[in-house]
């Protein structure tokens, strides 16, 4: 694809934003040591040993030009298409492809041709190292509010993630939109993503490092529910949230009062009329490093053989998605007594609030008490 400096249709002053994105990660960063704040940190979470391992299997070079703020693994990925937003050097492009295997296929988009270069330098070695006998990964120059510009095709994707991206683009509710146009039916939408406790003021976004640092352009986290909402999505599951700290003396003067949390979320594109009816699922076990329980979201954790009652949301979720064939689903009768998902806030800050921690794992509590049930 041949670069331009807007696409069709970008609000004003969005190519002025691209342009400066484009320098920050093309230019004045070289390495992730370059970066001037600590909001582009991963999150302290645990990473799986099978992540691990399968990031242990990405090149040097490319790991050196990683900037994501989290780990963006959504689970039960053999054989699906993915797309990856702000693929960067193709880090996670590399770990995922080898999760999704050789019958996978992803795709990393980006506008900045200095990463791609790097990232589309090393597909034939990585593929060589995992045993493909052709590659299952392609990198696509274009801007992430204009999928379809960029030649990718509508309902395509099972999986779109992306990685402190979504903070850096100056028109989010068409990242959202064009996002929903590639998914297929239940689809997934799987980010993670830097998020405020307010609106940020025009001034402080007008300021072009603190915007490539994923600070000043990080949505608020109530106007990023709106924007899913109107998009068409489903309601969002928080999954992670972890408190960003800017570690900058200068920057953190000129931000003042606003508080910023890395919060990970999964929206899902589901049928308009689908009935959501509160039911009983039990999980079946069978998703690789899922093995004993399933960490959906902050509030949901599903145990093998365990039967859990889900809300209504949840539901439609589960049954409409590639999850389907992952759980067994039983009417609300069928059984007196089941594990209960945890009450969660919606908001990212509450959630590093409540549970007493900076870093925020997945959990639930069963109705005998968090380390049993009485649904055996």
């Amino acid at each position: 694809m041949t670069d331009t400096t807007a696409h069709r249709n970008e609000p004003a002053g969005a190519a002025a934003v691209h342009q400066g994105v484009k320098d920050y990660y093309g230019k004045i960063l070289s390495q992730t040591s370059d970066l001037k704040s600590n909001a582009c940190v991963p999150s302290a979470k645990p990473i799986p040993t099978y992540i691990r391992k399968a990031l242990a299997e990405v090149h040097p070079d490319v790991t050196a030009r990683y900037y994501g703020c989290g780990l963006v693994v959504p689970e039960c990925l053999e054989g699906c298409r993915l797309l990856d937003l702000g693929c960067g050097s193709g880090r996670d492009c590399y770990m995922l492809s080898q999760l999704v295997g050789e019958n996978g296929h992803i795709t990393g988009v980006d506008m900045t041709e200095n990463q791609l270069e790097v990232a589309r330098k090393f597909i034939d070695y990585h593929m060589q190292k995992f045993g493909f006998k052709k590659p299952n990964v392609n990198f696509v120059q274009g801007y992430i509010e204009a999928l379809r510009e960029a030649g990718l095709e509508e309902k395509s994707y099972d999986v779109v993630i992306s990685n402190c991206v979504l903070n850096l683009s100056p028109d989010k509710a068409s990242v959202l939109q064009e996002a929903y146009h590639v998914l297929k039916d239940g689809g997934e939408l799987y980010f993670s993503d830097i998020y405020s406790n307010a609106r940020i003021s025009e001034s402080l976004r007008a300021n072009k490092v603190l915007w490539g640092e994923c600070l000043s352009g990080a949505l608020w986290w109530e106007d990023f529910l709106r924007l899913a909402a109107e998009v068409g999505f489903s309601v969002p599951r928080l999954v992670t949230a972890s408190i960003v700290s800017v570690g900058n003396e200068e920057l953190q003067r000129l931000l003042g009062d606003y508080k910023f949390v890395s919060a990970t979320y999964r929206l899902f594109k589901l049928p308009k009329n689908w009935e959501k009816k509160r039911c009983l699922v039990m999980y079946d076990g069978n998703i690789t490093g899922s093995e004993e329980k399933l960490e959906f979201d902050a509030q949901y954790t599903f145990k093998v053989n365990e039967v859990m009652e889900v809300d209504g949301d949840v539901a439609s979720i589960l049954k409409n998605s590639r999850f389907s064939e992952e759980f067994t689903f039983h009417s609300q009768a069928s059984t007196a007594c089941c594990a209960k998902p945890k009450v969660m806030p919606v908001n990212p800050f509450e959630l590093v609030e409540q549970l007493g921690s900076s870093d925020v794992l997945s959990s639930t509590g069963g109705c005998c008490g968090p380390q049993e049930s009485c649904c055996m």
